[in-house]
This record gives structure tokens, sequence and C-alpha cells, in this order.
């Protein structure tokens, strides 16, 4: 069984798991465009989306206080294993049901922001490390909504920065970067 949100994961995994497999280890301590957080920071905090969301998929608890580090042993490997468990969690129609216990917002809206999460972080890391990233196109389209929706509260919080105009003729991607605060056209060197 799959729903639209799995489905939209699914779409999405390839793409971010690719750019986590080819990040080299010298280069964990890289800037990216969000602020404070180096690769390494990035990459737990991906790391710690994914292991969360996939408990909040099944309406557990989840704790976002404790700082993990993601990354040892086989870490780019595992990473992959996490995604397809998360896929996983999201696939089951009762995932989108109701309102999330610990997020306190409907399910539906959740599993966007997992999805959401897993696209922009993607682009994060990719332009951070110098890959190649194209993510889902369907995934960018239906992330457009819900980030208006959420961009608001996400500024209030921190989450997002102040929307950075693209204009009507860019690609999906870069208005949806704009519009978590994210320059389109940033790179490490300024």
């Amino acid at each position: 069984m799959a729903t639209e949100t799995s489905d939209l994961l699914a779409a999405a995994a390839p793409p971010t798991i690719a750019v986590v497999r080819g990040v080299a280890d010298d280069q964990l301590h890289l800037p990216t465009p969000c602020r404070d957080y180096s690769v390494r920071d990035l990459l737990n905090h991906l790391f710690e989306v994914v292991v969360n969301f996939r408990d909040l998929a099944a309406k557990r608890p989840v704790t976002w206080a404790e700082k993990q580090d993601f990354l040892t042993d086989d870490w780019r490997s595992r990473f992959e294993v996490e995604t397809e468990r998360l896929i996983a969690a999201w696939a089951d129609p009762t995932s989108l049901e109701g309102v999330s216990p610990g997020m306190g917002m409907p399910q539906t809206m959740v599993g966007g922001m997992v999805l959401l999460d897993f696209t922009v972080h993607g682009w994060d890391l990719a332009v951070a490390t110098g890959r190649p990233y194209a993510p889902a196109p369907q995934a960018t389209v239906a992330l457009q909504q819900l980030t208006e929706e959420l961009g608001p509260t996400a500024r209030q919080m921190g989450v997002f920065a102040e929307p950075v105009p693209t204009g009507p003729a860019v690609p999906d991607l870069d208005r949806l970067l704009g519009l978590t605060g994210r320059d389109p056209r940033w790179t490490a060197v300024g």
C-alpha cells in the first residue's frame, strides 16, 4: 500500500541519497546555506529528521533535544536504510489521519514537512559540497503551497528566513528555495 506522501518521499529520496552518499569526509566542515550549520551539522539534522518523522508517522512521541552524532560506522548506507523505513512508515494510510500528538498539526502537514526537509536539505548539502542535485519535480511543485502556508510561523520560529524574491520565470526548485529564505544562487564562496 502507498499514500501520496510515501510516493512523493520515494520520488524525492534517490537524489538526496545520492548527495549524502557523495559527501566526502573532508567536506564535513564546510558551510551550508543553513546559517550556523556545517555539512556535518546538517547531515546529523537530516538524519534526525528521517528517524523522528518515521516515529511521527506512527504517532509516537519524539525528542528533538538530544543532538546525537549519526555519522558513525557506515552512516551513508544507514541513511539510505533509514530513509526506506521513513517511506514505509508514511505508506500506511493511517499515518495521514488526524492530528499529530507530537506536533499539534494535521498528520498530512507533518508528512509534507518531512518531504520539505528532505528536498530542501538535499539541495543545501549538494550546493555546499559541489554535488549535482535534481529533485523530484512532483515534490517541488507539491511543496510550494505547504511552504507558503508554513512560512509565517516558520519565519517567526527562525526556521525560515525572509523570502528571497525569485521571479515568475525561475525553476520550481528556485521558487521553493526562495520561499524558505534561501538564495538559489548561494555558493560556499560567497
